[in-house]
């Protein structure tokens, strides 16, 4: 068994609810019992048993809420993971189950599956990374066969190009940057570095090692400096924040031997804080701000690289619909933020895997939307015979224009949210900021303004420390009239064992398939 496939599997079991199935897939074994069958129905679910293609294969139609709507993949059981759009808005997407590119057209919305003959047979891997290129091709990686691809879209031709290793390389995220292509090795422990224009399987890349040993690689972006920006972390034991400066190093490259860049001057470490444990998605803010999603937690932080703090941003809890707790194993559950980018429209854009939903965030606002995404797989949650319940996996997602595309990777579905469609209600603070004693309470109100009538109205009252609690004595759920607005009270305490610092707290409302929020500020006082 390749070290990667245990790295990997290890990873991906925290962050999946049925990490032995996942883990199963991911090294190109499906768990079968012994008295399994499998029908040939010569589609790709003919990779799985038929106990297990509920799970795998897709559990429903696809659905759709005003904000959400879903499309069916024509082939059965293609596991879908990244998707990119093209400067046409054409969304292509990535099959774990097939090696295919497909494309979506969302004017005749129809698709289009292009086969690829140089795909291994029954072969399955989690292709993590694509993006469009402005020559007209799309790059992808794949985890599998340690393998970057190249497609052609005018001639439909892919081309395989074998990923620069030493046997334990997982190609991840893939950028193309300029002149170069950027990629993450999750489990090969750095970044490389690769010459777009090549033609051939003559590879020219570089390789950014790891400055901390034995850690994973994870997602990158570059800034407005042409810094590049990503984490090294070891599992359950936390990581580092890196910086490369890449025109520095660039500029002394001829001092440089080999493939390899050397450990120098060029490369700036930044100590993640304890809390932070899986740092998978990271983008750039036009202001500079580093932000990194915590798979790990209901979290996303923010970093910034002039005072070196991190700040910790909550998510609204997981609506119940999407765990199921009917066993009521799950005593705490977390919405589990995985990759991170920016919209169009200058907002943070964030899966979040756990809770079934997508987040947009404004940071100067400091408020937050969450669509729910209508598909639902019971097998991934504690749902027992429950069929409105469960995630969907919605692993990867694209922008273009004020649509968001994403997948559904054990549903068979792509999606889209159009955020054009005005939200049902707003929410005004009375305050956003707020000073708290250690061991003190103080209570602030907020006002819910519905646009239309709205119903099966509840609370998101969230805080990112355990050394605060928000409470109110609003009686949930109820409904607001279109003419009507609500004011809500809420007590914000802080233990007595809570250290003095700068929090955000999360208060709002939800319905079944939006919620709509904003931050409060808690300064806890020396």
């Amino acid at each position: 068994m390749k070290k990667k496939a245990v790295i990997f599997s290890l990873f991906f079991g925290i962050i999946m609810l049925t990490s032995l199935a996942a883990g199963a897939l991911l090294q190109n074994k499906p768990l079968e019992s012994e008295n399994s069958e499998t029908t040939i129905t010569n589609t790709p679910a003919d990779n799985f048993p038929d106990e297990q293609r509920a799970q795998f294969c897709g559990s429903g139609i696809p659905k759709s809420t005003p904000f959400v709507k879903e499309y069916s993949i024509p082939t059965a059981c293609t596991n879908p993971l990244a998707i990119v759009a093209d400067y046409q808005g054409n969304v292509w997407f990535a099959q774990t189950n097939t090696g295919k590119l497909a494309k979506f057209d969302p004017i005749s919305e129809s698709f289009t599956e292009f086969d690829n003959p140089l795909w291994p047979k029954n072969g399955r891997s989690m292709i993590w990374g694509m993006d469009y290129s402005p020559d007209g091709s799309l790059w992808f990686t794949d985890e599998s066969y340690d393998s970057i691809w190249k497609f052609s879209i005018e001639d439909k031709k892919y081309q395989r190009i074998a990923y620069p290793s030493e046997g334990n390389a997982l190609p991840q995220k893939i950028k193309v940057e300029g002149s170069q292509i950027i990629i993450n090795d999750f489990s090969g422990n750095k970044i490389t570095f690769l010459d777009p224009t090549q033609t051939d399987n003559a590879l020219k890349y570089l390789n950014l090692p790891s400055p901390v040993p034995g850690s994973v690689t994870s997602a990158f972006a570059v800034d407005t400096q042409n810094n590049l920006w990503y984490t090294n972390w070891i599992l359950e034991k936390g990581g580092v924040l890196v910086k490369f400066d890449q025109d520095g190093y660039r500029n002394s490259l001829s001092k440089a031997k080999g493939n390899s860049i050397p450990d120098t001057d060029y490369i700036k470490i930044f100590q993640l804080p304890a809390e932070l444990l899986t740092p998978n998605g990271l983008a750039i803010y036009d202001d500079g701000m580093i932000w990194i999603a915590d798979t790990s937690s209901s979290t996303i932080f923010n970093f910034d690289p002039t005072s070196e703090t991190f700040t910790p941003y909550v998510t609204s809890t997981p609506k119940l619909s999407t765990y199921g707790n009917l066993t009521g194993v799950i005593k705490s559950p977390i919405s589990r933020p995985y990759w991170i980018a920016i919209n169009p429209d200058n907002n943070l854009v964030f899966n979040e895997q756990t809770a079934n939903s997508i987040g947009i965030m404004n940071p100067k606002s400091e408020s937050l939307v969450e669509y729910l995404i209508p598909s639902k797989n019971p097998s991934w949650g504690d749902c027992l015979d429950t069929s409105d319940c469960g995630v969907a996996q919605i692993f990867d997602f694209t922008m273009h224009g004020d649509k968001i595309w994403f997948t559904e990777w054990v549903e068979n579905n792509i999606g889209v949210i159009d955020t054009s469609i005005p939200i049902p209600f707003e929410i005004q603070l009375d305050s956003n900021s707020i000073s708290l004693a250690a061991g003190e309470s103080k209570q602030i109100f907020f006002v819910i303004s519905p646009k239309q009538s709205v119903t099966d109205v509840s609370l998101v009252l969230s805080d990112s420390s355990n050394f605060l609690n928000l409470t109110s004595n609003e009686s949930t759920p109820f409904t607001l009239d279109a003419d009507s607005s609500k004011t809500v009270n809420v007590t914000i305490s802080a233990s007595s064992e809570i250290l003095p610092g700068t929090y955000k707290v999360l208060v709002g409302a939800q319905i079944e398939d939006i919620s709509s929020s904003k931050f409060v500020t808690v300064t806890i006082l020396p």
